[in-house]
């Protein structure tokens, strides 16, 4: 079986809204993160920082249409939708749906009645994909360790982002619920993955990019923990740094990533680097200390080009009808 997620696999020619993939969700946390950056970056910068709300509305916006599309998808090809089901990779994005509403629930969490509802339905939804893609990968016998990639951790670890909101709506039990699971099953993931990065096949170009989702974990894990806990100890401390060793492995590589052509999974580049530059804005508000403040700098520009050039090859790529075709 084919390990490519840009567009599930079938024979007969069907209108392109039929191979629209669940994956476009994950632009969705791609412009949240980047949201969020620029909402955080409010708490160093002195001036310009309101424009993250033109963000969050296009990312609204941008949410509302990928979803009506992938609605159309279910209601008028749902033969289309369970195939994406049954894959043992496109499975991992339909939690990109609710993690979306959490982003989503974190960027508008000063409208406080908005943010509620989007985080309890996040929630909800979070949870039932969690169970249910575990119960998936016991019980079903076509996974094997070469289906092993970081797009699994986005089921299981997604958990880590409902106490961001969750803990500010005071519903505190729930949330270390949740940071418990995403962080616990993070790390058994991780155990797998970095096994079968180490002693398997790489990785298929289209699929490189998801190494960077090995940055979020540790990036959101330390800012639902500081949002829990309120204040920066030893725990917070390890998971930030791990994030920043990650980061330091990944540019390591850097020119492995600028090689790969674009695919719908370039998107993977996007959520964890806004969530580890979150992480550092966060890092340089708790410790007051120049250093982070410039890394956060840096990072922040960093995302505002990525999150440019996605944008852009995406409108292109849309234009020049690359997406939602059968392979």
């Amino acid at each position: 079986m084919t390990l490519n997620i840009d567009s599930p696999e079938s024979a007969p020619a069907l209108p392109r809204i039929a191979y629209f993939p669940v994956s476009f969700f994950s632009m969705i946390m791609g412009l949240s993160g980047f949201t969020l950056a620029w909402k955080a970056a409010a708490g160093i910068f002195s001036s310009g920082t309101d424009i993250w709300i033109v963000f969050a509305y296009a990312t609204s916006i941008a949410m509302i249409f990928v979803s009506i599309f992938y609605a159309i998808k279910i209601w008028h090809y749902p033969h289309a939708v369970l195939e994406e089901i049954h894959h043992p990779v496109r499975i991992n994005f339909f939690p990109s749906f609710s993690i979306s509403l959490l982003l989503l629930s974190v960027v508008w969490q000063q409208e406080t009645i908005v943010s509620t509802y989007l985080w309890m339905v996040g929630t909800a939804l979070q949870i039932a994909f969690t169970l249910y893609v575990m119960s998936s990968w016991i019980h079903h016998t076509h996974y094997t360790l070469s289906h092993a990639n970081p797009s699994w951790f986005i089921p299981v670890v997604g958990n880590i982002i409902v106490p961001i909101t969750g803990s500010q709506l005071g519903y505190i039990e729930l949330s270390w619920f949740c940071f418990s699971i995403g962080i616990v099953f993070w790390l058994v993931l991780l155990t797998i993955i970095m096994y079968r990065l180490f002693f398997h096949e790489p990785l298929p170009a289209r699929m490189t990019p998801m190494l960077f989702i090995l940055l979020a974990p540790p990036s959101v894990g330390f800012i639902s923990y500081t949002s829990m806990v309120g204040e920066l100890d030893a725990f917070a401390r390890i998971i930030y740094y791990i994030a920043l060793f990650l980061s330091l492995l990944l540019a390591m590589n850097i020119f492995r990533f600028i090689k790969v052509p674009f695919f719908i999974s370039s998107w993977a580049y996007s959520f964890p680097v806004a969530a580890l530059t979150v992480a550092t804005i966060k890092m340089a508000h708790l410790t007051s200390s120049l250093f982070f403040q410039t890394i956060s700098v840096v990072l922040l520009c960093m995302l505002t080009g990525l999150l440019l050039w996605l944008v852009t090859r995406t409108v292109k790529a849309i234009f020049a009808a690359e997406f939602c075709r059968p392979e």
